[in-house]
Formats: structure tokens, sequence, C-alpha cells
């Protein structure tokens, strides 16, 4: 009989019955890094995907380097991991003032800060070695992120929007797999590929912090959610209009076919059904628009491909 799940098992989990089989040590460090909850590793994947593919870099995914997005999403999983350790580290203060993140293992005290930074460098040893993976154009542009990532979650503490820079941290991914297989060409096409990721951060972001901004409020930290006041649905969609008209530009740019807004039309379509049937008063609702991105990204991955290898 499976076993209850327990306590430290966060509303938003969904691989519930793992949770529940690990024993409570491995439970706990599977929560800090996230594990339970997948979409985060995704949403750092796919930028990744997107610029493999658009890029062209399908054939050589077919001529031996197949296993270029395998170990892309590896990485994903390690440094989503450990960006969500070391976010919880920095974090402690105010996620034992927040009620959905006051259970988190060091929030609660069941995994002390030491553990936390080893766990924190097991999973950037796993990150190393995908990194290795990597040509040294991508090794330098994916070592550009460290900055980013380590100022991110301070950023709530002194902006309104701190979505504006997890959007610049966590698309990073479109960079590294574009110079990946295209070298420092074509940045022009990389740099629209990359603003339309950040726009699209921005939203699905805003949309995940409609949960928390009673807390947000009481605690004294910034969101785009509060910052948006009563014009949330229309903060996304404006945020997903960015990445609408960045990415079609940039799939123009390479390539300036009718086929490019073919491919780019159920992308869109998906993202503009999140922002218009929003609910910001909704946090189920909402969670379960932000969770949708894991197929919008499947989306504008195939979009990708079929532009990038017409």
């Amino acid at each position: 009989m499976t076993q209850p799940i327990q306590p430290q098992t966060v509303p938003d989990s969904e691989h519930r019955g793992l949770m529940a089989i690990l024993p409570p040590v491995a439970r706990d460090y599977a929560a800090l890094a996230r594990l339970d909850r997948p979409i985060g590793w995704w949403l750092l994947f796919w930028p990744c995907a997107w610029g493999v593919l658009l890029g062209g870099g399908m054939p050589s995914l077919m001529t031996g380097r197949w296993g270029l997005l395998a170990w892309l999403l590896l990485g994903s999983v390690a440094m989503r991991g450990a960006g969500c350790v070391y976010n919880d580290i920095v974090d402690v203060d105010i996620d034992q003032q927040v009620a959905r993140t006051r259970a988190r293992p060091i929030a609660s005290g069941r995994v002390s800060k030491k553990a936390a930074w080893i766990w924190l460098l097991a999973l950037c040893l796993i990150g190393l070695i995908v990194l290795l993976q990597l040509h040294w154009q991508a090794q330098l542009v994916a070592l550009g992120s460290l900055v980013l990532v380590a100022a991110y979650p301070f950023m709530k503490r002194i902006t309104g929007w701190p979505q504006a820079w997890l959007g610049l941290v966590f698309t990073w991914g479109a960079p590294v797999g574009w110079v990946e297989v295209m070298g420092f060409e074509r940045l022009d096409v990389l740099g629209l590929l990359y603003l339309g990721c950040w726009g699209w951060c921005v939203g699905y972001d805003t949309i995940y912090a409609c949960q928390d901004r009673e807390d947000d409020v009481l605690v004294g930290i910034g969101s785009s959610a509060l910052s948006l006041g009563g014009r949330i649905r229309e903060g996304v969609l404006g945020f997903y209009a960015v990445a609408f008209v960045s990415w079609g530009l940039a799939f123009w740019r390479l390539r300036p076919d009718a086929l490019v807004l073919a491919a780019l039309a159920p992308a869109a379509a998906h993202l503009l059904w999140q922002a218009l049937s929003l609910n910001p008063e909704d946090g189920g609702g909402a969670l379960a628009r932000f969770r949708s991105n894991r197929f919008a990204g499947l989306l504008m991955a195939l979009a990708c491909w079929v532009v990038g290898n017409a």
C-alpha cells in the first residue's frame, strides 16, 4: 500500500507517487531540487532545443550528435535543481514567512544549509559533465549565465519586476543551443529568438506569481503580478505579444516564406488562449496555465524544426 504523502510534499507537486515511495531524507533532497515539479526543467530545456532546431541542428542530430538534446535535457534538470537549491538557501528567511514555501526543506529545518551546499555542488558537477559535451563556443556562452543566475534571488528584494530578470536567466539555453550548432553566425536571428524567449518567460512567470500575491505583499517583496495590479491579463498578453512578434521576425529573417507564419501559428494560438482565459484570482487555473507551457514549448520546438530544417 502506498504510504501517504508527507507534509514536505508541497501543494503543487506533480510526482506525488514518486515522492511517496522515497525515504524521507531522499524526499527532502528531491524536493529541494524540485524533482517533483518537472515543469521547471522543461521550461529551461525548451529554449535550448529551440536554438538547436532553429539553427538547423536536426541533420547533425541524425548523423552522429543525436545525443545533443538528451545532454541538454540532463543539464536542464541538473541546473534547474541547482538553481532551486541556491534560491532556497538565499531565500530561507522569506520562505519561512510564506504559506506555500515554509514547508520547504531548508526553511523547515529538515535540511541544513551546509548539506544544501553539498547537494548544490553535486548538481553542478552533473552540469559540468554536460558542459564538457559542448563545443568551446557554447561552453563560453553557457558560463556567461552564472552572474545572472547568482543575482536572480535578490531581484525580488530590489525590484517589482524580478520576472524580467528571470526572463534573462531561464531562457539562456537558446543562445547555448544556437551557438552549439551555428557558432556565432546569424546573431540577428539569435537576438530575436532570445527576445521572444524573454517575453515568453516573463509572461508565464507572471501567471505563476498570481498564486503568491497576498504573501508577497505581507513579506514585502516584488513581483510582476503585483506591479501589474488589476491588469495582469493584459500584461501577460503584452509579454506574449513580444514573444510572437520576435519569434516571427526571427523566423522570417532566417527564411522569408509563408511557411514561417504557418509553423508559428499553433504556439501563438496556445499562448493567446493562456492569456485570454487567465483568471488571476483562480490560483488553480493560473497554475494549470503555467504548466501548459510545457506543451507550448513543444509546439514552438516543432515550429523551429520546420523553419530551421526546411
